[in-house]
C-alpha cells in the first residue's frame, strides 16, 4: 500500500480539540500529522474564548475566588445530566486546576479580574465572571456559587488567543499541520481497524490559487457567519477551487486517527433530520462544521447519539437589568426563571413556547438598563441589546395594550405580572425559582414587551451550536459501535463527539470538554501507536 504520509497519531481537524490532541500526543513521544480544511482554528478562533474551569484555579485565586472541586462537580451534576458517567464527570472537575495551568504552560494568557455583575460576555476590562447558571435558582442551592468563565485575555471575542498558543505550541513541538487538506474517507484493514485516512489536498496547487482559498475561508468564517447569503456564496467559489486544483493525499496512522472536525451546524440537511425546529437560528460555526467527521466515523461503524440535541442561546444580559424582567409565551405565562443561563432560556422557548418569547419590563427597569449600556456591553452587545429596545419592542400605557399590540393574551400577561408582584411584596418565592435578589416588582409605567422569538435577525441573532456526535469510550476517547465495542484505530473529541456538554451547554464548556476529550484521545491513540500491531492487510473505504 502507497502512503504520501506517514504518523503515529492523525489528527483531522484543529480547533482546540485537534490543537490540543496534538500537544498531548507530542508531548507522549509521538509523531503527528494534523489535517484541517482551512488554516486551521474552526469555531474555536470565532467564538468567544471561554474555558469553564474551577475547583480552585490559579486564575481563581488571583481573584480572590474560593471554590472547590465539589462545588463544582454538584453545580455540573445538575447541568451535565447523564452526558457522561459520574466519574467521568468528577474526573473532569479535578483535573481542571491543573488543565488551567497546562494551557497557561502553552501560552494561553488567563487574567483573574473578576466581573461584577452577571453578563452573557465580559467586557475587555474582565476574565472571569460567572458564565453559566451557577447564581440561578436551583443551583445556588446545591453548591456555592463560584465563577469559573475562563476568558482568554484578548480584546473582542477572544477566541483566537486560547487557539493560537495552542497551535503554536503543537508546531513548536514538532506538529506536522497539512493546511487547505480536506480528509474525506477514513482507511480501514481487512478486519476494519482504522489504519488512516484519505485527503484531498491544495499542498501542490499554485501559491495564489492556495491564498484566495485561503482569504475567502477566512471571510466565510467571519463576517460570512453573521450573514448566511454571503457565505454560501462564497463557499461555492471555496468548493470550486478544491474541484479544480485538490488531489488525493493518503495518510497512514500507525496509532490512531482522532476525528476532532467539530459538529455539524453547518449542514443544514442535517439540522432539518435531528433538529427541524433550530433552522432559524444563527449557525454559530464556520463551514467546515458540516458533519463530515461524525460521517467518516459513521461509516466506520461509529455509532452516534443525542444529534437532537443543539444549544440556542437567547442572551437578555447584558444589561444586568434585564434580569429583572420577566420572560412569556403567547399565553403571557412565564416559561423560565430568566437569572438562567442563555441556552436555557433559548431551550425554554423552543420546548415550552413553540419558539415564541417576550421579555416584559416596566419604564424604571428599561430606564435602567440604557443607564447600564454603556459600561456593561462590548460593541456586538450594544447591537444586539439596542436592536431588541429600538427595534423589537413595543412600549404602551398598560400592560394589556402591549400584550394586545404583540400578540400575547393581554388577561394572561397582567395576570401573570400580578402574580409576579405580589410574591415578591408577600415575601414568597419565585414561581420560577429566580433567586430574591434577582427579582423586582413591574409596577411602573409605560410598559414594554420585547419580542426575543427564534427567527432570522442580523443584530440580534440566536445563535446555536450542536452538542451530539460519536459516542466514545469515556476512558480512552475511542469510537464505539452500536454494541459498545471499539471501532479499533479510531478517537473523537470536541463537538464530533458526545462529551461533557452534550446535554447543556454554558459558557466554555464545550472548549473545556475539546481540551478534556482532545488530550484524552490523544494519550491512548499514542500508546497505541507504541504496541505491536499487526500489519494491516488489503486497505478498504470505510
Amino acid at each position: 500500500m502507497a502512503w504520501d504520509l506517514s504518523a503515529d497519531v492523525v489528527v483531522i481537524g484543529t480547533g482546540v480539540a485537534g490543537a490540543s490532541a496534538a500537544i498531548e500526543a507530542l508531548d507522549a513521544g509521538a509523531d503527528v500529522v494534523a489535517v484541517d480544511r482551512f488554516g486551521g482554528g474552526g469555531t474555536s478562533t470565532i467564538s468567544g474564548g471561554i474555558f469553564y474551569a474551577g475547583g480552585g484555579t490559579a486564575v481563581q485565586t488571583e481573584a480572590g475566588v474560593t471554590d472547590t472541586v465539589d462545588a463544582m462537580y454538584a453545580y455540573l451534576s445538575r447541568e451535565v445530566g447523564d452526558a457522561v458517567r459520574p466519574d467521568t464527570l468528577r474526573r473532569f472537575c479535578e483535573s481542571s486546576p491543573a488543565t488551567v495551568d497546562w494551557l497557561m504552560d502553552n501560552g494561553v494568557p488567563f487574567e483573574g479580574s473578576l466581573c461584577p455583575y452577571k453578563t452573557s460576555y465580559p467586557t475587555d476590562r474582565h476574565y472571569l465572571y460567572f458564565s453559566g447558571s451557577e447564581a440561578a435558582g436551583g443551583f445556588r442551592d446545591v453548591a456555592p456559587p463560584a465563577p469559573r468563565g475562563h476568558r482568554a485575555k484578548g480584546r473582542g471575542t477572544s477566541g483566537k488567543m486560547l487557539y493560537r498558543p495552542l497551535i503554536e505550541s503543537a508546531l513548536d513541538k514538532g506538529l506536522r499541520l497539512e493546511r487547505q487538506t480536506r480528509a474525506v474517507r477514513l482507511i480501514t484493514d481487512d478486519n476494519g481497524d482504522v489504519v488512516g485516512v484519505e485527503c484531498l489536498s491544495l499542498r501542490d496547487a499554485p501559491a495564489r490559487v492556495r491564498a484566495r482559498h485561503a482569504r475567502l475561508a477566512s471571510i466565510s468564517a467571519k463576517p460570512g457567519i453573521y450573514y448566511p447569503p454571503l457565505r454560501r456564496a462564497l463557499d461555492r467559489l471555496v468548493n470550486r477551487i478544491e474541484a479544480r486544483y485538490a488531489k488525493p493525499l493518503r495518510i497512514e496512522a500507525r496509532g490512531g486517527v482522532i476525528l476532532s472536525a467539530g459538529g455539524f451546524i453547518g449542514n443544514r440537511d442535517m439540522v432539518a433530520t435531528h433538529a427541524p425546529r433550530y433552522l432559524a437560528g444563527l449557525p454559530l460555526g464556520t463551514s467546515a462544521d458540516d458533519g463530515s467527521g461524525i460521517a467518516m466515523g459513521a461509516e466506520a461503524g461509529g455509532a452516534t447519539d443525542k444529534l437532537s440535541h443543539i444549544s440556542a442561546w437567547r442572551f437578555i444580559v447584558p444589561p444586568s437589568a434585564f434580569l429583572g424582567s420577566v420572560l412569556v409565551d403567547r399565553h403571557g405565562k412565564r416559561i423560565v426563571d430568566e437569572s438562567r443561563y442563555g441556552a436555557a432560556l433559548g431551550h425554554a422557548m423552543i420546548a415550552e413556547g413553540d419558539g415564541h418569547g417576550w421579555l416584559v419590563a416596566d419604564a424604571a427597569l428599561v430606564e435602567q438598563a440604557r443607564s447600564q449600556l454603556g459600561s456593561q456591553t462590548n460593541w456586538f452587545q450594544r447591537i444586539q441589546s439596542e436592536t431588541m429596545m429600538r427595534l423589537d419592542g413595543t412600549t404602551a400605557a398598560t400592560l394589556e395594550k402591549a400584550a394586545t399590540a404583540v400578540g400575547i393574551d393581554p388577561d394572561g400577561l397582567a395576570a401573570t405580572v400580578a402574580a409576579h408582584n405580589a410574591a415578591i411584596a408577600d415575601g414568597e418565592p419565585d414561581p420560577m425559582g429566580k433567586p430574591d435578589d434577582f427579582r423586582r416588582p413591574l409596577t411602573s409605567g409605560p410598559y414594554s414587551v420585547f419580542d426575543v422569538s427564534l427567527k432570522k435577525s442580523l443584530t440580534n441573532p440566536l445563535p446555536m451550536i450542536t452538542l451530539g456526535g460519536l459516542v466514545v469510550d469515556e476512558d480512552t476517547g475511542g469510537v464505539l459501535d452500536r454494541a459498545g465495542a471499539p471501532v479499533t484505530g479510531l478517537y473523537a473529541a470536541g463537538r464530533t463527539a458526545v462529551g461533557i456538554c452534550s446535554n447543556s451547554y454554558v459558557s466554555g464548556l464545550s472548549l473545556a470538554d475539546a481540551v478534556f476529550s482532545g488530550r484524552r484521545a490523544a494519550v491512548h491513540a499514542a500508546d497505541r501507536s507504541r504496541s505491536p500491531i499487526t500489519e494491516p492487510a488489503t486497505e478498504r473505504p470505510a
